[in-house]
């Protein structure tokens, strides 16, 4: 019988399911954490995770509540300084895996995370940039997550905080990004991977219970659809047992 699980949940699964043992891999705080911690305690167990605030090999028992969170520096294998981080292991190219959240992204994988409505004078303005165009720019490939709907799947950002593909194909070289960009965006109705030569945005994969109009009717452009439409196994009982047990120590820590 399989066990009961949200879509948030089969989100950070399916995330988690990318990793691969022994990456490094750069960390955001939120649903990023929360899939890459999941892989390490699942079938990733050597994952490295790198911090923004300058932990390298965190091994935390609970979902860090921040990048300063002291479970970081307290189980990682060194704390460097945050220009370290940047001029050493990031920019670089030492990071294999970035993770992303985002509150937009477009078509080709272009992120906003600075503000909703007008810069000048938004609607809500966002915890910003941090790290992530850095992320964006030179990680070897970059994951994002983030929930599925028209406000946040949009034919135009409001704001283009971090670069995808840019306007298309040949941008990120343009550009001088030395990483090979978005590989996989994961949502919690499916997962989308770039065209290798349009650099758009298609569905690939839905999870348990989502149907394809769905997933086009959560977003704000006409999604194509891969010819192979791929359906997401849903957690193990496993899975879900080590990501409530994080989520719990990190309520209860």
């Amino acid at each position: 019988m399989t066990a009961t699980f949200t879509a948030t949940e089969m989100m950070a699964v399916a995330a988690s399911r990318s990793l691969v043992d022994g990456q490094v891999c750069f960390v955001g705080i939120g649903l990023p954490s929360t899939a890459c911690n999941l892989a390490r305690a699942t079938h990733a167990p050597h994952l490295v995770l790198v911090y923004e605030s300058g932990c390298i090999g965190s091994k935390p028992s609970r979902l860090p509540l921040s990048i300063g969170d002291g479970e970081l520096a307290e189980t990682a294998d060194t704390v460097v300084s945050v220009p370290e981080i940047f001029n050493y292991w990031l920019q670089a190219g030492r990071i294999d895996v970035g993770f992303l959240g985002a509150a937009q992204i477009d078509r080709r994988a272009n992120i906003n995370t600075t503000a909703i409505g007008d810069y000048d004078h938004p609607t809500v303005r966002l915890p910003g940039a941090g790290g992530a165009p850095e992320i964006a720019s030179a990680c070897g490939v970059v994951y994002t997550l983030l929930r599925h709907g028209r406000r946040s799947f949009v034919e135009r950002l409001d704001f283009r905080t971090s670069v995808g593909f840019g306007d298309g194909p040949g941008d990120r070289e343009r550009l001088g990004l030395h990483g090979s960009g978005p590989r996989k965006v994961f949502t919690d109705l499916g997962v989308l991977e770039p065209d290798p030569e349009t650099a758009e945005l298609v569905l690939t994969a839905v999870h348990p219970g989502v149907e394809v109009e769905e997933v086009r009717a959560a977003t704000g452009w006409d999604l194509r659809v891969a010819a192979d439409l791929a359906r997401t196994e849903p957690p193990t009982a496993v899975e879900l047992a080590e990501l409530r047990r994080l989520q719990q120590a990190g309520a209860t820590g």
